[in-house]
């Protein structure tokens, strides 16, 4: 990263919102880098303003504000990139970042006497309707007391507690894009999240549960949540893992909750359809257009577009408008997450995916809303299709192998028997591969729901959504005691 002393006070642009009256400079900057030979340039300007609070017991332990402020440049020649962050924001600096760029191609600076470039096109400002999202959030004082509020009702609702936290975040982003195919466009995002997490304990047994709300572009929704509800909720679940036994080892058919159970779809399949896996040779579907590559039963979306929903947006990280992307059709693949880089690399047409967690990060085709769609029966329908399985309430963290393997732990979970769920479970893990799993997805229910989650990739953490119908997979393996 270039840094350089008051560069924040060098000009007066360094000061300003991001509006039209930064054209004329970004203009100069891409018709530099268009003149020293780039087939194509463009710039992202942010500034950031996020808080994090952290609530221990019954006090606020932790108060985490942070700003920043930066531009990303980035430049193509051939199917090759090159790109630098800076904080400096001055005419210098961004020149000065711009040059770096262009020298990682071995491109000379204005090595031709004049560039093709036309000008940026009218400002599209998506953001004009948002300048008061920030002001309208929570207040610290009010985000406190939320907070406060909620490890309270785990108390009054909880037994062998001896832990309880909850935690609040909040990200205000405003951003600037320029590129030299005209796109001029500015946006406002904001994110917001809740946490609650227990550790129950009686001697020899303990339990761990935890869960978390998020919502996108609704300042005041999460002082609505009602925590009391979600406290007894989390309690409960608590409660019954605390002495529950542990599971047996073994490969057998199991049925996944909605909402968060989505996470396995996203993290064993969703990243091998995003085309940096293309570019890397990681994915087994790289050839798989047109191919059926799991049951039926699965259909799934990437979209950026269900309201309040974490992964949504206005434009994407490189002033694309997000598509509906239609990823599997009744099992069938047919199409793949792509961003500019993805598109002129692997020939699979953008569709306004290019995410990255801040200027410092260039972007890649990442992941928005991504999900399983519902199919007609009900949850209960898929339980008692199965004479002895398991059924897994609540998903845990895991990990993921670079082509597809994982292994997930299971929050909460409970032994399905003669088509009823019967004694809760507790210690096991769902182990698989995608390529081998999606074809074992053979029924979907019709209960759709979404849940906030966190990505991390190559372009840094950003906002995602997970989710899914109940949906039911004939035989995985079961890890367990």
């Amino acid at each position: 990263m270039i840094t350089a002393k008051n560069s924040l006070t060098e000009t007066h642009q360094a000061s300003e919102a991001f509006n039209v009256s930064w054209q004329a400079s970004l203009e100069k900057l891409i018709s530099r880098g268009l003149s020293s030979g780039a087939d194509f340039v463009e710039i992202f300007l942010e500034n950031t303003e996020n808080i994090g609070l952290l609530a221990e017991q019954d006090t606020i332990t932790n108060v985490n504000p942070s700003f920043s402020k930066g531009a990303g440049i980035r430049v193509f020649l051939n199917n090759r990139d090159g790109f630098v962050s800076t904080n400096d924001l001055s005419e210098k600096g961004l020149e000065e970042a711009l040059d770096q760029a262009l020298g990682m191609l071995g491109l000379e600076i204005n090595k031709l006497s004049q560039s093709q470039f036309n000008g940026l096109n009218e400002l599209h400002d998506y953001g004009n309707k948002k300048q008061n999202w920030l002001d309208n959030c929570p207040t610290l004082n009010e985000s406190s007391q939320k907070l406060l509020f909620g490890t309270d009702k785990l108390a009054y609702h909880g037994k062998n507690l001896i832990v309880r936290r909850g935690s609040y975040s909040r990200s205000w982003q405003e951003v600037l894009i320029a590129s030299s195919d005209g796109t001029f466009a500015k946006d406002i995002r904001l994110h917001q999240s809740i946490g609650l997490n227990v550790l129950a304990s009686d001697k020899d047994h303990r339990a761990s549960i935890g869960r978390r709300y998020g919502n996108s572009a609704i300042p005041k929704d999460l002082m609505n949540l009602n925590l009391d509800e979600a406290a007894n909720d989390l309690c409960d679940s608590a409660q019954k893992m605390l002495y529950a036994e542990y599971v047996d080892a073994g490969q057998m058919p199991v049925v996944l909750a909605n909402k968060f159970g989505g996470v396995i779809f996203h993290e064993s399949c969703g990243h091998l359809l995003e085309t940096t896996q293309i570019e890397r040779g990681t994915t087994p579907f790289a050839e798989k257009i047109n191919h059926q590559i799991a049951h039926k039963s699965v259909t799934a979306i990437d979209e950026g577009n269900t309201s309040g929903a974490f992964g949504s947006m206005s434009i994407d990280d490189e002033g694309m408008e997000p598509q509906k992307t239609l990823l599997i059709e009744n099992g069938v693949l047919k199409s793949f997450i792509s961003d500019r880089a993805g598109e002129l690399r692997t020939g699979h047409k953008r569709t306004g995916s290019g995410r990255r967690q801040n200027y410092a990060f260039a972007p890649a085709s990442r992941m928005r809303n991504t999900y399983i769609s519902e199919g007609k029966y009900t949850p209960n329908e898929l339980i008692e299709s199965i004479d002895e399985g398991l059924y897994c309430k609540s998903m845990g963290g895991g990990s993921v192998g670079p082509t597809g393997q994982f292994n997930f732990s299971v929050e909460e979970g409970y032994l399905i028997k003669n088509g009823k769920l019967t004694l809760p479970v507790k210690g096991a893990t769902l182990i698989g591969e995608a390529k081998q799993i999606l074809p074992r997805i053979s029924m979907c229910a019709n209960d759709l729901d979404l849940a906030a989650g966190f990505c991390g990739s190559i372009s840094g953490n950003i906002y995602v959504t997970v989710g899914q119908p109940h949906i039911k997979v004939d035989s995985i393996t079961i890890g367990g005691r």
